[in-house]
């Protein structure tokens, strides 16, 4: 099977490539190589004939998108509206990456599938239009929501914290936004496990289990890493409310994806994000520690 990868050059898109099954043949582009904003990018997907096109590429700096919304809006909306119109042209499936950051946090519970999005930023909306985009051309597309993803590499959370903790004292940490942490090779396993003849499409959501702060999950962190010999001292990580750290972009103070379906509907229940987050910081431990 032969299976298109755009944004390979990001966190997800290592992932997907690290982990991909035998069997597959891989075309993996980042965007030096396939440029999803290009009208041109859709005859270059067409001659390729790829059975699948899983369109990781993104723009992801919530806060820069806020003063850059032209950019955002090329890559996640005109990004998803090309890749859609080859899938459509060719006949093959498609998956599309999108984000919890779709909803406004203020219902206070998980969000399905079906609940109703209301962004709160220019990032979250881009998102949300490439969604619309991605469905009115092809309807039969599988949109896999994810949310506050990190890998051994790539700028992340877990990266930030860990050069953060090397260089400071301490270190101040909202803890009113509740979330999942989730890493990047488990969705990567999710995304292979739809492809491989589990037929979804719609809206679909996937993260780690569990929920926690940023606050929680800086502490995490630190934890892990200190056992792992990551760090050499352990920094205090103070709790602060949103109020106390603004950023240009705002953001949902409860983004918790609901994501029984998707997990029933794959056969695959991912473990607890602390879980995960020990092997990803195990990972980078075996690497050198370099973050």
């Amino acid at each position: 099977m032969k299976v298109l990868v755009t944004g390979a050059n990001g966190q997800l898109g290592r992932a997907l490539v690290r982990l991909a099954p035998a069997g597959v043949e891989l075309l993996a582009y980042g965007r030096d190589a396939l440029d999803v904003t290009q009208p041109q990018s859709v005859p270059r997907v067409l001659a390729m004939e790829p059975a699948v096109i899983v369109n990781a590429a993104a723009y992801t700096a919530v806060d820069q998108a806020e003063t850059e919304r032209a950019a955002a809006y090329a890559v996640n909306v005109g990004g998803a509206e090309h890749m859609a119109r080859a899938a459509r042209e060719l006949g093959c499936r498609l998956v599309h990456i999108s984000t919890d950051f779709v909803f406004d946090g203020a219902q206070g519970r998980p969000y399905t599938p079906e609940s109703k999005p209301n962004p709160l930023n220019v990032y979250g909306a881009s998102k949300l239009a490439g969604e619309q985009a991605a469905q009115a051309i092809k309807p039969d597309a599988l949109i896999l929501r994810t949310a506050w993803l990190y890998g051994e590499t790539g700028s992340n959370f877990v990266h930030s914290m860990l050069r953060l903790m090397r260089t400071r004292a301490e270190l101040h940490v909202v803890d009113d936004q509740i979330g999942t942490p989730t890493a990047v090779a488990g969705l990567a396993q999710c995304v292979w496990r739809a492809i491989e003849g589990r037929l979804l499409s719609g809206i679909q959501h996937w993260t780690d289990a569990g929920v926690a702060s940023w606050y929680d999950f800086a502490v995490a962190i630190r934890q892990t890493a200190m056992a792992l010999g990551l760090l050499q001292r352990p920094a205090a990580v103070l709790p602060v409310p949103s109020s106390a750290y603004p950023t240009p972009a705002s953001r949902p103070a409860f983004s918790v994806l609901d994501k029984t379906a998707t997990w029933r509907a794959l056969a695959l229940t991912p473990g607890h994000w602390s879980a995960a987050l020990a092997d990803t910081l195990a990972a980078v431990a075996k690497a050198g520690g370099d973050s």
